[in-house]
C-alpha cells in the first residue's frame, strides 16, 4: 500500500452539537445493577431510591418540654400563662405523647408549687419531626439518573436503606504507546472516569489496539494517541477496519484531531496524544458518553461559579475552545488557548467554555468557570 494511501487525514471537522447528538442517538444506557450502599459513591441510579415512611409516628426533635402550643398563647416573661397540667419532659428522639404537638426549651417552662407556667409562646410543630418527616415512600430520597453523593449515602443509611439500583458504565482506557504523556493523559482520563461513577479499566500502554477493541466486559473505549498523521499513527484506521469509524476531527480546540465511532455497539472514542488535547475532547465528549451509558441527567454540578473575565478571550468562530483560567480578586483570568500548557493547566483553577458561534469574550463578561477533574 501506497504511504499516501495509509496517512489518516482529516476532512471535516464535525461541530460539537452534531457529535452530541450522534452519542444521544446512539449510545444507550447499559444494564443496572444492584451495589451495597458503601460501594454505590459516585453511581448513577437506574431507578427512583425511596424508602419506608420514617418516623411513622412523631418524635422530639430535641431536648424539652411536650405541649400542646394552643395552651402556651400570649406567654410572656411578665405574663406567663397558667398551663392545666405539668408537661411531660422529653428527650430527642422519643415519641411525643398524647395530646402534645410540640416541644417548648426547657427554658421556656417554670415549674414550682404545684404550677407549671409558659414563659413564652410556641408554635405548632416546634421541636417535632412529624411522621414521614425523614423519608415518605411517595417521595423519592433520589430520583433515577441522579449521581450518588456521600451525603445520600449517609442519608439512605440513616433510612435503613442498604442497597440501591445503579448504572456503572465500564470503560477501558488504552495509552497507544509506553510514552509518558500518552500514559499521563490515560491516567487522567481513567480518573475522571472513576470518579464519576464509571468503572476505568486502564490497559497496559502499547497492548495490541484491535485486542482491545475487540475484548470483552466493557461498555466502551477510550484510545490515547495515534489520531494525527504521523508515521506511526493508525488508531484511526483500525477503528474503521475493525468497525464503523463515525468521525474524523471534531471542531473543538484543542483536540481537533480526535475521533469516534463503534465497534457493534461499544463506542469508541479516539483522543490525541497530548494531555491539553485529550483532556478537553474528554471533557467536551467523554463525559457525555459515560453520562449515556450510566442514563445520567444532564451534570450541572461541575459548575464552579460565574465570574467576569479579567482580560479578552478571542476565538474562532466554528471551533468550541476550552480556555484555562485563574480565579483572583474574583476575576476569571484566561491563561492560554489553542495550545494548553503544562503550566497553564497546573496554574489554573478551572476552564470556561467558548461556544462555536462566539468570537470571544470582552473584559468583564461573565464566564461560567468550571473545574478541572
Amino acid at each position: 500500500m501506497a504511504a499516501s494511501e495509509t496517512i489518516q487525514t482529516i476532512s471535516r471537522l464535525t461541530p460539537l452539537v452534531e457529535v452530541l447528538a450522534l452519542i444521544d442517538l446512539r449510545v444507550k444506557p447499559v444494564a443496572s445493577r444492584t451495589l451495597d450502599i458503601s460501594a454505590a459513591a459516585g453511581r448513577t441510579l437506574a431507578t427512583d431510591a425511596s424508602a419506608t415512611l420514617r418516623p411513622a409516628a412523631a418524635l422530639a426533635l430535641t431536648d424539652g418540654w411536650a405541649v400542646a402550643a394552643e395552651l402556651t398563647l400570649g406567654a410572656s416573661d411578665y405574663a406567663p400563662v397558667v398551663l392545666p397540667q405539668a408537661p411531660r419532659r422529653i428527650e430527642a428522639g422519643a415519641p411525643l405523647p398524647s395530646g402534645a404537638d410540640s416541644i417548648a426549651p426547657i427554658d421556656a417552662i417554670r415549674t414550682g408549687d404545684g404550677l407549671a407556667e409558659a414563659l413564652t409562646p410556641i408554635n405548632p410543630g416546634d421541636g417535632v419531626l412529624p411522621p414521614g418527616g425523614d423519608s415518605d415512600p411517595g417521595i423519592p430520597l433520589r430520583r433515577a439518573g441522579e449521581r450518588l453523593r456521600l451525603t445520600d449515602l449517609a442519608a439512605f443509611a440513616a433510612a435503613g436503606r442498604a442497597r440501591v439500583t445503579v448504572r456503572e458504565p465500564r470503560i477501558r482506557v488504552l495509552p497507544v504507546r509506553d510514552d509518558a504523556i500518552i500514559v499521563a493523559a490515560a491516567r487522567l482520563v481513567a480518573g475522571d472516569i472513576d470518579r464519576r461513577g464509571g468503572v476505568a479499566m486502564l490497559e497496559a500502554a502499547g497492548r495490541d489496539m484491535a485486542d482491545v477493541l475487540a475484548a470483552d466486559h466493557s461498555d466502551a473505549v477510550v484510545v490515547i494517541g495515534g489520531t494525527g498523521s504521523g508515521r506511526n499513527d493508525d488508531s484511526i484506521q483500525i477503528v474503521a477496519r475493525d468497525g464503523d469509524l463515525a468521525l474524523h476531527g471534531i471542531a473543538v480546540t484543542p483536540g481537533e484531531t480526535a475521533a469516534f465511532g463503534f465497534i457493534g455497539a461499544q463506542p469508541v472514542l479516539l483522543l490525541a496524544g497530548r494531555v491539553d488535547s485529550a483532556l478537553a475532547i474528554w471533557l467536551t465528549v467523554g463525559r457525555h458518553v459515560q453520562d449515556r451509558l450510566a442514563g445520567a441527567q444532564r451534570d450541572d454540578g461541575d459548575t464552579l461559579e460565574t465570574m467576569p473575565l479579567a482580560r479578552k478571550v478571542t476565538s474562532t468562530v466554528g471551533l468550541v475552545e476550552v480556555v484555562p483560567v485563574r480565579c483572583h480578586n474574583n476575576q476569571a483570568e484566561p491563561l492560554a488557548s489553542k495550545y494548553l500548557s503544562l503550566s497553564s493547566l497546573t496554574r489554573s483553577d478551572g476552564w470556561i467554555l467558548v461556544p462555536a458561534e462566539s468570537e470571544g469574550y470582552s473584559v468583564g463578561a461573565p464566564v461560567w468557570v468550571r473545574p478541572w477533574p
